[in-house]
């Protein structure tokens, strides 16, 4: 048996067990789970954002070491660290012959922490193509925001941005900074926007920790306002309105964040008046995740992680990440941690 972290029919997390999970296939790797940063989508499904299945183990940004590996493994042996990529796919439908791998029409029970047991516990199986080696001199602290890392440069791509242009982030939250890192680091001077104080705060002091210049953090009030910018990307999910408001004529706007309540008017004849282009990407494509991991390497993100918790606290856990009503964040990125870090 083992512990795991086991959402409610009332959308409450609890600790539980369940059987430790076993080797069955070919590609089979048993991983010990070392930690799992806490995505604002956990968040979003404890809020009612976001849906999951109830009894599901939560939790997918995960890295641990192999414990056990099946037969045709060729590429990991026990003992190495690993990063699981929690986006399946089966590689063989439309949608994954044209690339689109996040779109994959075989997702639905397949996603992670959402409709298949996740990485919240102490141990999880996956195939050995969903599980990426850590790089030697790459910390755990550092590689379990390589996921989100994949998923900002997604959305970086999706928006196209000219070479070393401008872009406005709205929300400074873990994937806004990752996001916003991410771009300065591929060249664009960038703006983050965010309307709570503790996040935009903490994002002042980290961003000085990774940049001397090119990142400026601003309130969400009217006198805050930067200049319009050719790319504008939504990480909170319910700034449509905003974003446009944001983007040059031409611009691009990237809706990255996901609140399932949000809705938006949106006036067409602006979109064709001024050429705006409005997209969404998703999460991120397989390619994203190897250059992810690579990336990583070179940026110090585990800055962002402000506190741990073992899977005991997962209540503080989510109380710092204002997971209750009238609460607000107290934290930045959190990191449950497991059998990996806690035995």
């Amino acid at each position: 048996m083992m512990r795991a972290l086991l959402l409610t029919d009332d959308l409450r997390l609890e600790l539980g067990e369940r059987a430790r999970p076993t080797v069955k296939s070919p590609h089979d790797v048993l991983v010990k789970i070392h930690q799992t940063g806490v995505c604002g989508t956990d968040r979003s499904v404890l809020v009612g954002k976001f849906s999951a299945e109830p009894g599901v183990v939560m939790g997918h940004e995960a890295v641990g070491e192999v414990v056990e590996i099946g037969p045709e493994v060729t590429a990991l042996t026990p003992g190495d660290r690993v990063i699981v990529n929690p986006t399946l796919y089966c590689g063989r439908c439309d949608m994954c012959l044209r690339g689109q791998t996040n779109f994959c029409h075989d997702k639905t029970g397949n996603e992670i922490g959402i409709d298949r047991d996740g990485s919240f516990a102490d141990y999880m199986v996956l195939e050995d193509r969903f599980l990426h080696l850590i790089p030697a001199d790459v910390s755990y602290d550092r590689a379990v925001l390589t996921e989100p890392l994949a998923c900002a440069l997604n959305n970086l791509d999706a928006a196209q941005i000219p070479s070393a242009e401008p872009v406005v982030v709205i929300g400074a939250g873990p994937i806004g900074l990752v996001c916003a890192v991410a771009a300065r680091h591929l060249g664009s001077a960038v703006t983050l926007i965010e309307r709570d104080s503790f996040r935009r705060d903490h994002a002042h002091k980290l961003i000085d920790g990774f940049f001397t210049s090119g990142v400026d953090v601003v309130g969400a009030g009217s006198d805050d306002r930067p200049d319009r910018a050719p790319t504008v990307i939504d990480t909170v999910g319910n700034q449509l309105g905003l974003a446009i408001d944001l983007v040059e004529d031409a611009g691009s706007v990237v809706v990255m964040g996901y609140d399932s309540r949000a809705e938006a008017t949106v006036r067409p004849l602006q979109i064709l008046q001024r050429g705006l282009r409005v997209t969404g990407a998703g999460d991120y494509r397989g390619p994203h995740f190897p250059r992810a991991v690579e990336l990583a390497a070179r940026l110090p993100l585990e800055r962002l992680i402000s506190h741990r918790f073992t899977l005991e606290e997962h209540e503080d856990a989510f109380a710092v990440l204002a997971a209750a009503p009238e609460t607000g964040y107290s934290a930045l990125k959190v990191v449950i941690q497991s059998a990996g870090a806690t035995e």
